[in-house]
């Protein structure tokens, strides 16, 4: 049991004062803890006792033996013979006769001695397990013992009354004890291990039900111990049914199979990456009963969803019809048929709930757009005029300009017509990527980063490099969209972003290119660096088109058709999560190794992309220019010999350096082909993405 649950305490005077236990009859205090037998001495065998038992004919004998028996068979001392208890771990009680009891009647009484001393100890067990503290299961269980232990002693009585009329002799007594011995016998074995093992709550069911089991061969016995199970269970039921028809936990002395831990809150999933409040808000705990062991995930789960109503404001309950509520646990399982109607009706009403009236597929839709980049044209707008503020070292930008930005470029683009475009926030991140996952231990790495100083952060690292968008999501899509899958889907998103802009950068520098040609201007330089420039442009469009339409565009549609079929939240849950992890996966994100050696290659495009218009232009002998303008390269035509010489030797060092632009371009491509072919054989989706990159190092 649960030691923070508050119990109330038994009052010190049902402990104090003997005579309102019913022991009174049997405490004798002494000091070394062991009640000896009185012994047989005229001076300890009682008022009125003044010989021996032996000293009688052997029919007085009987008559007085009969006597005492039937007050030990209640647990009372009789003249001859007395109780002997010792107190300890056990507390056993065993009876003793006087030694000069006729031998024949010694044995007759000793036979019906197992009787009588596992009355003392179930008697024990009632009074003991009826206190507060012994749980609700204890309490069913003492009073469906203290019925039975009414009508043993109302056969006592009935036996007494034969005994006056002069109808009861000692063979008698024992022909009549006998049904009641095997009873007595398999309880007192169910009292002695629940007392042993201080058992409580489940505890105690499994234990019926074991011992009944156990006594497949005695047809009455086990009908006595499914009965005793069927009434200690009654309370646990109650407890159940609460929780599968309300999704409320009634348990006050924490004997239930569930625990709830009030500490975690819902509003942790939109702030804590490694929350676990879907895990263990409400978990199973070791202690199941045993008929419901096979259940119990459905139970929790039932439970769980209804909760989840209750905590949105909605008050559901399941419809419970009298046939249908948990009274017992017999052997045709129908509590297990109501425990899956209960499941049915909850599943169905939570994910109706999220679906229609918080509508999950118009919130992830939205996501896809925003932070999957599926539709783009706020985003070039945005870096239109963010680019100045991106430029700054992180701790530099201001995140309030970025987003009034943000906002500006979403109410100027399609993206106003989103009903959620409005919870879209964006923020700066003070890592790199490969920083960012590195931290992340719970993300399946699938190759090791060979040292630490691969993971070093750059010195020069600017907000298009950390820039990230988020999320608001509130309670119950958080459930779903959580923290951990917004920091997924902020990876991803950071990866498409920063592709984009390489791409973009690429495409100003292809620009200027064309520009010059239509002045029909030729050369070594120009030529060498149109061509590597195409091939950059090659290579990066050839890995954004595999990210978005070989990954992203694929694993959605795959997602949507099964979120279309789901039938519960947690197929839900498992769903959104596997969509989430292969696209992070198929997206290099979880391959340090790969990862990294294409941000080397993305750098070094955006190194020859701002150094491009510089070297074209130094190279033709004109202004450093922003776009290609016709009219500024007209008059480089009319050139003199002195000017063309001087031209000719400047054009060799910008055609060294756009060489070296090339050679180290070429290089990281060709090492990328290995690391490709190698890792393709346990990753088979990086054969398309091999086949897109390396046919740029075949042209």
């Amino acid at each position: 049991m649960d030691s923070a649950v508050a119990k109330p305490s038994t009052p010190k005077w049902n402990v104090d004062r003997p005579f309102l236990t019913g022991r009174f009859h049997q405490e004798t205090k002494s000091a070394s803890g062991v009640v000896e037998s009185k012994g047989f001495s005229m001076e300890l065998f009682g008022p009125g006792v003044d010989t021996a038992i032996g000293c009688y004919h052997a029919a007085i004998q009987e008559l007085i033996v009969i006597d005492d028996l039937l007050s030990a068979l209640v647990g009372i001392e009789g003249r001859y013979i007395s109780i002997r208890r010792v107190h300890g771990k056990d507390d056993t009680a065993s009876f003793q006769v006087d030694a000069s009891m006729d031998l024949t009647l010694q044995e007759s009484a000793k036979r019906i001695f197992p009787l009588c001393e596992n009355y003392l100890l179930i008697n024990q067990f009632v009074e003991s397990r009826s206190q507060f503290k012994s749980g609700l299961v204890n309490h069913a269980f003492a009073a469906a013992l203290r019925t039975l232990l009414l009508d043993y002693q109302a056969m006592v009585a009935q036996l007494e009354h034969q005994f006056h009329l002069g109808k009861l002799s000692i063979q008698g007594l024992w022909f009549y004890c006998q049904p009641m011995m095997g009873s007595m016998q398999a309880l007192s074995i169910v009292v002695k291990k629940a007392s042993a093992s201080n058992f409580i709550g489940s505890a105690v069911l499994n234990l019926l039900q074991s011992q009944a089991k156990a006594m497949a061969g005695d047809h009455v016995v086990r009908s006595l111990l499914e009965k005793m199970s069927q009434c200690a269970s009654q309370s646990y039921l109650g407890i159940l049914e609460r929780w599968v028809y309300e999704g409320v936990i009634d348990d006050p002395y924490g004997e239930f199979f569930i625990s709830e831990n009030k500490s975690l809150q819902k509003e942790s999933l939109t702030r804590d990456y490694d929350t676990k409040y879907w895990q263990h808000r409400y978990s199973l705990k070791d202690d199941i009963p045993s008929f419901l062991a096979n259940a119990a995930e459905t139970i929790l789960i039932t439970g769980k969803y209804l909760n989840v109503m209750r905590e949105c404001g909605h008050s559901i309950q399941v419809p419970v019809a009298e046939n249908t509520k948990l009274t017992t646990v017999g052997s045709n399982h129908r509590y297990l048929e109501c425990i899956k109607a209960a499941y049915d009706f909850a599943s169905g009403e939570l994910l109706n709930l999220i679906k229609e009236k918080y509508d999950l597929m118009g919130k992830l839709r939205s996501i896809k757009h925003y932070l999957l980049l599926d539709q783009g044209d706020f985003l070039v707008y945005f870096l239109d005029i963010a680019r100045e503020e991106l430029m700054k070292k992180p701790d530099e930008i201001s995140v309030e300009k970025l987003q009034s930005l943000l906002d500006l470029a979403l109410r100027s683009t399609a993206a106003v017509a989103d009903p959620y475009h409005e919870d879209l926030t964006c923020c700066v991140e003070k890592n790199t990527l490969l920083k960012k996952l590195s931290k992340l231990k719970d993300l399946q790495i699938t190759q090791i980063v060979s040292s630490n100083s691969d993971l070093e952060e750059p010195l020069n690292i600017t907000g298009l490099e950390t820039f990230s968008l988020s999320f608001k999501v509130r309670w119950p899509l958080s459930l779903v969209i959580s923290r951990k899958a917004l920091t997924k889907y902020q990876l991803i998103f950071r990866c498409l972003f920063h592709v984009k802009y390489v791409n973009r950068q690429l495409c100003a520098a292809w620009q200027l290119h064309q520009g010059l040609r239509r002045v029909d201007m030729q050369g070594i330089a120009i030529s060498i660096s149109s061509l590597l420039c195409r091939n950059m442009l090659k290579f990066i469009n050839s890995l954004l088109h595999y990210l978005t339409f070989e990954v992203l565009e694929p694993n959605w549609h795959v997602l949507h058709n099964r979120l279309q079929t789901a039938k519960s939240i947690d197929e839900v849950l498992q769903y959104h999560d596997f969509f989430l992890d292969k696209c992070l996966r198929e997206c290099l994100l979880l391959s340090p190794v790969l990862l990294k050696k294409l941000e080397k290659m993305k750098s070094i495009c955006l190194q020859y992309a701002s150094a491009a218009q510089w070297l074209i232009t130094y190279s033709a002998d004109t202004p450093k220019s922003d776009s290609p303008d016709v009219e500024k390269y007209k008059h480089l035509k009319l050139r003199t010999p002195s000017q063309t010489q001087k031209v000719t030797s400047e054009n060799a060092s910008v055609v060294e350096s756009i060489l070296k632009f090339e050679r180290d371009f070429s290089t990281e491509l060709h090492s990328l082909g290995p690391i490709l072919s190698s890792s393709s054989r346990a990753e088979p989706y990086l054969t398309h993405l091999a086949q897109w990159l390396l046919g740029v190092e075949r042209d």
